[in-house]
């Protein structure tokens, strides 16, 4: 009749736990309440639950014991590594009740300052065909076996556990799909205003790493397979520099560009298709990686990488790619939207650029030129003396004027950031103007644009910085003039100043560079300057090869 009651309470006892466990929705008190309930109804001193990660590997991804104190457990170490016994239920899924445990063949030992256990119970975690670890128990007390009675209270127990395990898993994919839904709204949201692309880039890698997990995150810009370009990064440092001479056209990202299929890899260090950011200074040992395609309406724009370290693969293993595939896919299209929101503004900006330009060209410099005629008709009039040398200079004032205004008319049509030549001439003019108390003046004639070949422009921008340098070192001068002419197949750049003029003995080092940088096209420097009457440095090269003009683009 006692054995009946205490089954009976037993029994009481078991469905609490399997209610208890049920309730719970997340993997954190789970494994505790099992192994806790465990121990009390089948009466075993130690008891231990395992489980497994998703991958094929099937290594533990948590483990929680009971019966051992924390000194103990600090003292044995790692956890097990799934050999011998455990190794066997991890193998063949079903239970397995010993009397004494090192007489099993498959027994592995114990390591060394763990309890010595004699009697075993071991039972899967389970639902269905899906294993997710297993729950074994020892040492029965009074030195007792365990019974088939209490086989079936650890089956039930561990039945119940795979049902919770399977619930909160569940709920873990549902809140992470809750999770990247929220980072898609709070993307599409940031884009729908008005914000820069190298932020919302930025912002795509920042978002990704967060609701995936994933130690790295980075975008690669371009639709051209031979031409990527990684663009931002979150999780580790970004050096623009080195992060642009990675060979990006040998990588997974141009796989998926070229493919416009998701990749995923177990270790980036270790596939040959696989560009690793690894050797990057400062940049985290990474393992698993995966990369999704940005693809819009208009095709693949660019690729989103995710990466963890080794240890963390499970991470890894545990998301849905579908889940960031998606992310990515919103983010193209809120990318594009994005972009041709910049387009319409840069439109509505160049078309304003013209209508300023045409009315400057057709209202302008009409004027100034009937005023500069005027002017030459009435100075023939004029006696020779001080108001024709007036009238001569105004003429020459309102022709530099003009150019003035048609190189004026010009950088209204550019593109902002572009770097064509005359631009970056005048760049460097107005570079020199703040560290001078002047202003330099800038006179550019001919097709300048359009003839300098791209192997004479970095020795003619070094020339001009190089000598507007020297004068603002030295010449202490009232004025300086800047001329740069292409005159049919010939390049010159002439910079003179009104300042001290340069000494006999004076120490040729920059201009030793450019006479070496005029030598280097064929072409010669020539210095011309007295003490207080200034100098003029004339720098000229020949736009020539083989006889025929070099056209540059």
């Amino acid at each position: 009749m006692q054995g009946v009651l205490d089954e009976q309470v037993r029994l009481r006892h078991l469905l609490d736990a399997m209610v208890a466990i049920a309730s719970e929705l997340t993997l954190d008190g789970v494994p505790t309440r099992i192994v806790r309930a465990a121990s009390n109804l089948v009466g075993a001193r130690y008891a231990a639950l395992g489980v497994l990660t998703e991958g094929p590997d099937r290594v533990l991804r948590t483990f929680v014991h009971h019966g051992m104190g924390s000194d103990v457990v600090a003292q044995i170490g790692d956890w097990p590594a799934g050999h011998g016994l455990l190794g066997q239920l991890i193998d063949e899924p079903r239970p397995l009740r010993l009397r004494d445990i090192a007489a099993h063949p498959a027994s592995y030992g114990f390591p060394e300052h763990h309890p010595v256990m004699t009697s075993f119970l071991g039972v899967p975690v389970r639902t269905r065909e899906h294993v997710f670890g297993y729950l074994y128990l020892t040492d029965k007390e009074g030195g007792q076996d365990f019974t088939e009675v209490d086989e079936l209270v650890a089956v039930a127990l561990a039945a119940a556990a795979g049902v919770a395990i399977e619930n909160a898993t569940l709920y873990e994919e549902a809140e992470r799909r809750q999770a990247w839904l929220s980072a898609t709204v709070e993307i599409t949201s940031l884009l729908s205003e008005d914000t820069p692309t190298d932020r919302a880039l930025q912002a795509v890698a920042d978002r990704a790493r967060s609701v995936s997990g994933a130690d790295v995150a980075w975008v690669v810009s371009g639709s051209d397979p031979q031409d990527l370009h990684l663009e931002v990064v979150a999780g580790a440092p970004v050096d623009r520099e080195a992060m642009h001479a990675l060979p990006m056209e040998k990588s997974l990202a141009s796989l998926v560009v070229r493919t416009g299929l998701p990749v995923s890899v177990d270790d980036l260090a270790t596939d040959p298709r696989a560009v690793d950011p690894s050797s990057l200074d400062d940049w985290p040992q990474l393992g698993p990686m995966m990369a999704l395609p940005l693809r819009s309406g208009s095709g693949i724009e660019g690729v989103i990488s995710l990466a963890w370290t080794p240890e963390r693969i499970d991470a890894f293993r545990r998301l849905d790619p579908r889940l960031p595939t998606s992310f990515a896919e919103q983010a193209a299209l809120a990318l594009q939207v994005a972009r041709s929101r910049e387009d319409r503004k840069r439109m509505s900006l160049l078309e304003d650029r013209d209508r300023i330009g045409r009315d400057l060209h057709d209202l302008v410099i009409q004027r100034l030129f009937g005023v500069g005629l005027g002017l030459d008709s009435t100075v023939r009039m004029v006696p020779a003396g001080e108001p024709a040398r007036r009238l001569r200079q105004a003429i020459v004032d309102i022709d530099d004027t003009i150019k003035d205004i048609r190189r004026a008319i010009f950088a209204l049509g550019a593109l902002e950031g572009s770097t064509d030549l005359q631009t970056e001439i005048e760049i460097l003019v107005d570079r020199a103007a703040a560290t001078m108390k002047l202003r330099p003046k800038l006179r550019l004639e001919g097709p300048i644009r359009t003839t300098v070949p791209a192997s004479v422009t970095p020795d003619l921008l070094a020339v001009v910085g190089e000598a507007l340098t020297n004068v603002s070192r030295h010449a202490h001068a009232s004025t300086v003039e800047v001329r740069v002419i292409v005159d049919h197949d010939t390049l010159e750049v002439i910079v003179a100043d009104d300042g001290l003029g340069m000494p006999q003995d004076v120490l040729e080092s920059g201009l030793h560079n450019m006479r070496e940088r005029a030598a280097g096209h064929g072409g010669e420097l020539v210095i011309e300057s007295e003490a207080g009457t200034g100098t003029t440095l004339t720098w000229r090269v020949p736009l020539v090869d083989g006889g025929s003009t070099i056209q540059g683009g």
